[in-house]
């Protein structure tokens, strides 16, 4: 069985992008991750699937599977290549689309300049929302991490996430401490872990270790979740250049109970058909 596809990129981010409304796709957890394979196979950060809406409400529904085979409820960067992918293939000509995902609707939008601006939805404090361990939601929690008590800023962004302010994005132990925090105890579904550095009060840096796949280029959730923490700790203003190793994304937010806003590129590699 051949199946058509699009390795795309937002950031680096990169991507496996199928069209399951004029093919069907039904890959196993070990058919994915196989695929991920950056030497046998493709090789991607998450697999993307376009798929038929669930409700009359949504054009399109997105499916988001991870390097290990795992299937998560967001992706940010991955969403502004979806809505690229439907607009190339033909598959909608619209410019703004409603879209289906385990973590709620979003709704990216293709702006000019070929940047697709995305809103996110409301950032979700609550740590039942993610889930996390903990007796009220706050702005800054405790973590315990082997011995070592680390303040974190815990949000959901339709997928859940950890930020961790450090002075120094380049020095930060990312390496031990981001599977230390994304397996922690405490996040039973596990976590995004993001390590932040305020530059000023429009710019933020940012190194993200993934949930299921290690650190990666670019993480757009990641990147909504560090500003939303950083908003709601006064650390920066309503508009913030979110600064990662694969490029900038821009991301702005007026506050508690409004809707986030992510802006950046998305990008083709290639096309490809692969047997499977």
């Amino acid at each position: 069985m051949f199946l058509k596809f699009t390795k795309m990129h937002g950031l680096g981010n990169d991507f496996m992008v199928f069209d399951g409304i004029n093919q069907r796709v039904d890959l196993s957890s070990k058919q994915i991750q196989d695929l991920a394979n950056r030497r046998f196979g493709v090789g991607f950060d998450q697999l993307l699937l376009v798929e038929k809406p669930d409700g009359d409400e949504a054009d399109f529904k997105y499916r988001i599977y991870n390097a290990n085979g795992g299937e998560v409820e967001q992706c940010g960067n991955g969403v502004r290549c979806f809505a690229r992918f439907v607009a190339e293939k033909g598959l909608s000509q619209k410019n703004r689309i409603v879209v289906e995902t385990l973590g709620g609707t979003v709704i990216p939008e293709l702006v000019e300049g070929g940047h697709v601006r995305v809103d996110m939805g409301v950032p979700n404090f609550d740590p039942a929302a993610l889930p996390f361990t903990a007796e009220q939601a706050a702005l800054a929690h405790n973590l315990d991490v082997e011995g070592e008590v680390l303040s974190i800023g815990a949000v959901s962004m339709g997928n859940p996430h950890a930020v961790l302010q450090v002075p120094n994005i380049q020095t930060a132990d990312v390496v031990r401490l981001g599977p230390l925090i994304e397996g922690h105890v405490r996040f039973p579904r596990n976590v995004n872990a993001g390590f932040m550095q305020v530059v000023d009060r429009g710019r933020i840096k940012l190194r993200v270790y993934e949930r299921g796949a290690g650190e990666t280029m670019a993480c757009g959730t990641g990147a909504c979740a560090a500003v939303a923490v950083a908003r709601t700790q006064d650390l920066v203003d309503e508009s913030v250049i979110v600064e990662l190793s694969g490029g900038e994304l821009i991301i702005e937010w007026s506050g508690m109970g409004q809707s986030l806003y992510m802006t950046g590129d998305a990008s083709n590699v290639f096309e490809g058909e692969v047997e499977v």
